[in-house]
């Protein structure tokens, strides 16, 4: 979705660290371990699993789709549209964007959870964590107020975005292990069961709802792809630093949800404070109980980083497209500032309302779960998009040039865009399945939420693009979107 030239293109090349550092910066939020916790040892088969079935594929096939495309806009709409031409390509970008708008309620829920937990009083704190009025306001005034701060111009927001990330996720990831450490060297109590085992019972198929969130975990990988060509010889480097990548990532991942597990038993975990209640729990064993408020605003700021970055990222894709003819021209337009107002405005209506479903949830965390869920859903359905796209871009545009080739035949691309695609698939039936663990409340208003989100939010962009019209597209902008292979011809 970038379209920004590639470094390459200056003469400077990532490392493989450096890449491998830039893909666990993209990929790791600590928000989610929680959920994992759940699980015990066993969430450690979940990592595992997800990184080999979804992790690795997404990102080796996106980085060829990357590099094949590297001079010509529109990333996943090129990819897949390329493929099975512009309305599949616009329904991959537009669920591309809209999963991300779906998610801001998610992650701004965990920003007003860190919020409550600056106080020193863990009762009052948890209390008010899970008061639906506070999170709600906060929810709104945060989001609302980045929208604004990106309408402004994002000049200085990648700054942000590198601070933000490092204190907000990186230290933390690192303390909650070292804390975890100390904790068991020192005589701490485990609280972890152990009895389970390193493989899961998969008898019990409503418990594998939370697993499958992992995958939401490993999202976004496609959009290292652009750096594909960034490093010396990419054949070899790349997936060296995928590789190395993904290691990392799962070390995070699965030593940070020990990390929680060790100190919060199962039956009291809870989706949005347990985090919290985690960094407490072990500042209280060690006698550091000033360090509470102040893990509470690194966590908030990291929340707040990553809300800055995202709230104008991905709407920045799907505004380039939709200049080029595919959106009508109200979204089309910007300010001075060279912003795309009007999609940032309707974004954050369209958040508003997803909000206010506080309103029929039992609780802020199965508010949390249903919106995470769809987000899982709708991002699922454009990855599986971007496998199929792969595999028939290899017969369709077989002689076109690919700096950066998974194998020589065709056969590395079958077996992991196809390993891809089924852990996708698999992800996705598991995703409409209620939590055992988690009171969702009416199961109807649970399969509601989903099934008619995934319908309404799906047949947009049908309904879209079957409604545009030759005015709707930027002749200046057209002339610098590269046309499709049948275009051309």
């Amino acid at each position: 979705m970038d379209t920004k030239k590639s470094t390459s293109n200056t003469g400077f090349k990532l490392s493989v660290m450096t890449l491998a550092i830039m893909n666990v910066t993209a990929v790791v939020s600590l928000r989610g371990l929680a959920a994992e916790a759940e699980y015990g040892l066993s969430s450690a088969f979940y990592y595992l699993f997800a990184a080999v079935v979804f992790l690795i594929p997404t990102a080796m096939v996106a980085a060829e789709l990357a590099a094949m495309f590297a001079t010509k806009q529109g990333g996943v709409f090129r990819w897949v549209g390329e493929a099975f031409g512009p309305r599949a390509g616009f329904v991959a970008i537009f669920l591309q964007w809209i999963q991300s708008t779906i998610w801001y309620p998610t992650v701004l829920t965990f920003g007003a959870v860190s919020i409550a937990f600056i106080g020193m009083n863990q009762t009052q704190d948890m209390a008010l964590a899970s008061n639906k009025v506070f999170t709600l306001a906060v929810v709104l005034a945060i989001y609302w107020v980045a929208t604004f701060v990106a309408l402004k111009g994002l000049s200085w927001v990648g700054k942000i975005s590198k601070w933000g990330g490092m204190i907000g996720t990186i230290i933390p990831a690192a303390l909650l292990i070292l804390l975890g450490i100390l904790y068991i060297a020192t005589g701490g109590k485990n609280q972890m069961d152990l009895s389970g085992g390193f493989f899961p019972d998969l008898k019990h198929f409503d418990n594998l709802v939370l697993a499958s969130s992992i995958f939401l975990f490993y999202a976004g990988m496609e959009m290292m792809g652009i750096h594909v060509m960034d490093v010396e010889n990419p054949t070899r480097n790349y997936p060296k630093a995928i590789i190395i990548g993904a290691l990392m990532t799962v070390s995070i991942f699965v030593l940070g949800t020990f990390a929680l597990g060790l100190v919060i038993p199962t039956n009291e975990i809870n989706l949005t404070q347990s985090l919290l209640i985690g960094f407490d729990r072990y500042f209280d064993y060690l006698h550091l109980s000033w360090a509470k408020p102040v893990i509470a605003v690194c966590l908030m700021l990291g929340v707040l980083a990553g809300v800055l970055t995202w709230v104008a990222g991905p709407s920045r894709g799907i505004f380039d497209v939709g200049k080029a003819g595919y959106l009508p021209p109200f979204f089309q337009r910007t300010n001075k500032a060279g912003v795309q107002r009007n999609i940032l405005l309707v974004q954050g209506c369209i958040v508003t309302c997803l909000a206010l479903l506080f309103v029929v949830m039992p609780s802020v965390q199965s508010f949390y779960q249903i919106l995470s869920q769809l987000t899982v859903l709708l991002y699922l359905i454009m990855y599986m998009l971007m496998f199929s796209a792969a595999i028939v871009l290899r017969y369709k545009l077989k002689d076109t040039p690919r700096p950066f080739r998974l194998g020589k035949g065709n056969g590395l691309m079958w077996f992991l865009a196809s390993l891809g695609f089924c852990g996708a698939m698999l992800a996705f039936v598991l995703s409409f399945v209620p939590p055992s663990q988690i009171a969702t409340g009416s199961k109807t208003v649970w399969y509601a939420v989903l099934i008619i989100g995934c319908l309404v939010v799906v047949t947009t962009p049908f309904v879209i693009y079957a409604m545009r019209k030759p005015s709707w597209r930027d002749k200046e902008a057209t002339a610098d979107f590269a046309p499709f292979h049948w275009e051309k011809q």
